[in-house]
């Protein structure tokens, strides 16, 4: 079942059930995939929105809300923040598992290897490979970093 469909259903098992925090929140990802689909309508190419591009909607949703989770704490705002905190949580519900500290070094180092980057230089080489087989399941972020400390 693709992550669409489970959205989908989460958000009817949400209404019947009257959760109102999940139903929210699993609108706005809705709202997402759509302003996505509505972005790619002028591509002659784009057939919609693919898994992989819902996957990377979900990411960045997760980053937004840890984003701003630190903001209210830093300013003050707990209530607020355990609410971005909550939906996190419901997002990450349609997220693959994350990726451990040791799998997404052996995918750093697999990727090296696949790519036979020696050098710094190659890095981009490298992170569009580890993008194309785990995104939603990686930390680009701190991934970045592991790649540029093999390759220096």
């Amino acid at each position: 079942m693709d992550i669409r469909t489970k959205v989908n259903e989460g958000l009817k098992a949400a209404m019947k059930s009257k959760e109102v925090e999940r139903l929210s929140t699993l609108r706005l990802i809705n709202a997402a995939i759509k302003d996505r689909e509505i972005a790619n309508r002028g591509d002659e190419e784009s057939e919609g929105v693919s898994e992989a591009d819902i996957l990377q909607i979900l990411g960045k949703m997760v980053k937004q809300r840890q984003e701003s989770a630190r903001v209210y704490e830093e300013g003050g705002r707990l209530e607020l923040a355990e609410r971005e905190r909550a939906e996190i949580t419901i997002i990450e519900e349609y997220l693959p598992r994350q990726l451990t500290e040791e799998e997404v070094e052996k995918a750093v180092d697999k990727a090296i290897a696949e790519t036979g980057a020696s050098s710094i230089r190659d890095m981009g080489r490298v992170m569009g490979v580890l993008k194309s087989k785990y995104t939603g399941r990686m930390d680009f972020g701190a991934a970045g970093p592991l790649v540029k400390d093999r390759l220096s």
